[in-house]
Order: structure tokens, then sequence, then C-alpha cells
């Protein structure tokens, strides 16, 4: 990001090019060389509408705001940061999920550059200007009006600059409207994220497709991220909620680039119910686990998995996207908090970073875990290659060989406590000069 990268992808050059739609300042970078080749090519889902408008709110010559329009009878489900100093809009969303048996949504209006946290009066008396105004405009309850933003915390929301925006008429997105939108919620992204996946229900085809922003501030419960999901499928409320809530363990919660939970992290799964159900079938489900929605969810999980990736990959001047796996820990939970302790030790990343075969880092981060760990039953992998085992250096080590292997941009670590069967994996990035840069200068 802010110094040269040498590779993109799998093992592809990628040339310096400056962030789409973004204000240049000193700290501005490179697009990520982890990035993907292209954005991907996004299906209209019928019942989902947007625009995009330019407030000028923060950042200047450069779309800030994106306004979703959902059908009639779009169904909602959410998870949130677990901040205890969420912000006002967060605390919206959240209430508005509580209304009704099964609460729906007609309208998302996401900014960027300011967060609205942390705001007092000011902030509240914002959420409320903007959902009232967007109600208005669009004819719907004030509870089917859902927010969201990023940005800096501390600043009062300039609300203002944001209302003229609703004389704006949404229109259904085609795959330049879906990069628009993905681009429009970006602060320190590098580039738009984006997934989709096709899925059955009862033989029914539905689509669902997805953006996400990220890129620092990033650790679990949620990870500054938003993302946002949609569906024409035809799934009630309380089963959406059951199916997010399962879906985001392994995926937004299982990534970290910097140990830092935002005050506004936030995902939003909205299912339009346009692609109908099965002639004969039943709309009613028994569950989130009902077999009838075992494609779906798996389509899902492949959605948010790709999405959660695509935010690691432009962590903060990061250069490296790692892997870590945990296995024989006492439960998947303890071996969580083991890959965790590995992913968020700024020690392991900056080796990581540098090249450097330093597996005494990763020792060091499993000991301070506070989980049970034995030190002679330890292993330790990087890639392929055994680089300690039972608590000492394994014999066929070769430090050339595995420096070769630190030298692509895809690390794997792997760590076995040898103590029973606990797994977990989480994703992370290296610790670059590039993050200091950006953060250093991030209200400048």
């Amino acid at each position: 990001m802010a110094e040269n990268r040498k590779k993109s992808g799998p093992g592809k050059p990628r040339a310096s090019r400056a962030a789409p739609s973004l204000k240049k300042t000193k700290a501005s970078p490179d697009v990520s060389p982890l990035a993907p080749d292209q954005f991907p090519s996004l299906r209209a889902i019928e019942g989902v509408e947007a625009i995009t408008a330019r407030t000028g709110e923060r950042y200047k010559g450069r779309t800030d705001l994106t306004i979703f329009k959902l059908a009639p009878g779009t169904t909602v489900a959410g998870v949130f940061t677990k901040s205890a100093t969420a912000s006002s809009v967060v605390e919206w969303c959240r209430a508005n999920l509580k209304k009704g048996k099964s609460p729906s949504a007609r309208l998302l209006v996401v900014n960027a550059g300011n967060a609205n946290a942390f705001t007092g009066k000011d902030g509240r008396d914002a959420v409320k200007a903007i959902s009232t105004a967007a109600a208005q405009a669009y004819g719907c309850k004030q509870s089917e009006v859902f927010l969201a933003s990023t940005g800096v915390i501390g600043e009062p929301l300039n609300y203002h600059k944001i209302l003229p925006a609703f004389r704006l008429a949404p229109r259904p997105l085609t795959p330049a409207g879906w990069k628009k939108a993905a681009s429009a919620i970006m602060t320190t992204d590098t580039y738009p994220k984006a997934s989709t996946r096709q899925a059955e229900i009862d033989g029914v085809p539905v689509t669902i497709s997805g953006i996400t922003k990220g890129s620092g501030m990033i650790a679990p419960d949620m990870a500054t991220m938003l993302g946002f999901i949609f569906t024409d499928a035809k799934v009630p409320a309380e089963i959406l909620q059951g199916v997010l809530k399962s879906a985001v363990g392994g995926t937004f919660n299982a990534i970290t680039v910097d140990s830092d939970t935002s005050t506004s992290d936030t995902v939003l799964l909205f299912a339009t119910g346009k692609a109908g159900v099965a002639p004969g079938a039943s709309a009613h489900f028994t569950g989130p686990g009902d077999r009838r929605l075992a494609d779906f969810r798996a389509r899902l999980h492949e959605v948010m998995e790709d999405l959660a990736h695509q935010i690691v990959r432009d962590g903060e001047g990061a250069t490296k996207f790692i892997t870590v796996r945990v296995k024989g820990g006492v439960t998947p939970a303890s071996a969580r908090k083991i890959a965790f302790s590995v992913a968020n030790s700024p020690l392991v990343k900056t080796a990581v970073a540098g090249e450097d075969a330093n597996w005494g880092r990763v020792v060091m981060a499993v000991g301070k875990a506070g989980e049970p760990a034995d030190r002679d039953r330890l292993a330790i992998s990087f890639g392929p290659h055994l680089l300690a085992d039972k608590g000492i250096r394994h014999p066929d080590y070769d430090e050339a060989v595995v420096s070769d292997y630190m030298k692509g941009n895809e690390i794997e670590i792997t760590v076995d406590v040898g103590l029973n069967k606990g797994e977990a994996r989480v994703w992370t990035c290296d610790l670059t000069h590039g993050y200091i840069s950006i953060n250093a200068d991030y209200r400048s």
C-alpha cells in the first residue's frame, strides 16, 4: 500500500494504480497487491434498487452515500458490533430488528467518512432526522429504514448534506451499479469488495449478492467493517436471522487486521422474496437448520467468507494474506483463542512482513494466549514445512527452504497443540509501515 509490493493474487503481478474514487492524500495507498484481479459481475436482484451520491460531508469529489430501496415485504436480519461504545446508528438498527415478530426493511442508507459514533445527542438527532426524511421521501415506516455509517469517530455528522439525496430515484442494480455502490461505502479501502453466488431452495433458483467495506480497525465482533447482503429468496425474518448468525462465526468473526473492534460494525441480510416458492412447496421452514435451506446456507457462507477474505486482503499496509490454523486444542473455543493470539501478535505479523521464518514468535503467541498448551507437545508448520515438533526444532528443518516459502504472498501457519481435538481457523495479514502511515494521517 504505502510501499512497493511484489505480487498480487496467486503469483500474478499487479501494476500500481490509484484507489478508485478516493481523494488522493499523502496517506492514500495504491490498490492492495492482494486485491482480486477484477470486480465480480453481480446480477440485478429483483426487489433491490440503489443510487449513489456525493454529499461532500467529508470526502470531496467522490461518492460517499448509497441508498438501497427494497421491495415491500423484504425481510431483514442483522449482526452488529459487541463494542460497549456502539454508535447511535447501530443502536437504531438493533431497535428496528426488535420491532414486531418479523421485521421488514424498505430502505438502507449508508454514509462513508463519518461514523456518527461517540456524538451524543447530536448523533441521535442525526439518526432521527435521516430516518424521518428517508421514510417520508420513499413512503415507508421509520422502522423499515436501516442505517449504517463508517468513518471518523467523535465528529458530529452534518446530516443536512445527506437529506437532498432522498430526492434521487433509485434504479435496478446493474453490474456497474453494484460497483458504484461498493465504492461509495469505502473509507481507507483500496478497492470495492463484492461477491455473488447462485443457490436453490426447493428447486427454485435464488441469487445471493453482497458488498462490504473494511481495511483497518478489523477484529472479531464484528470485525471497522460494514457488510450488506441481498437475496431474492423468500425466507422469514426469524429464520434469516438464525442463518446469518450461524454463518458469521466462521467468516466475518474469523478475521483480524489489527485486533481493534469498531463502534460501527454491521452486517445486514435482506431477502426480497421475489424468487417465490416452488409450486406446492411451503414457505414455512422448521428453523435455520431446515434441510431445504442447506444449499442456501452453503452459498451464503461462501459469499460471506469471500467478503471476509477480501477485507483481510485489503488490510491497511498489507502485503501478505495469512491463514492461521490451530488443531489439538482442548476445545474449539480454546483453539480459536490461540489462533487469534497468533494472528494478532505484532511480532508474528512483522516477522511475516519481513519474510522471516521466526517460528519462535509463534511459540510466544501460543504461550501468552492463556489457554491450555503443552510446550513439549507443540508442533509448528509454515505451509508444508514442519519447523518444530514435540517442543523442539525439527531435525529436518531447513531455514533456506522455509525462507523461500515466506517470500510468497499467501502464508499458512499451523499450530498443533497436541492436547485434544479442538480446531480453529482464522485469517489475518502482515503488519508493515504502511499501516502506520495510513493511520497516522487518517484525519489529515
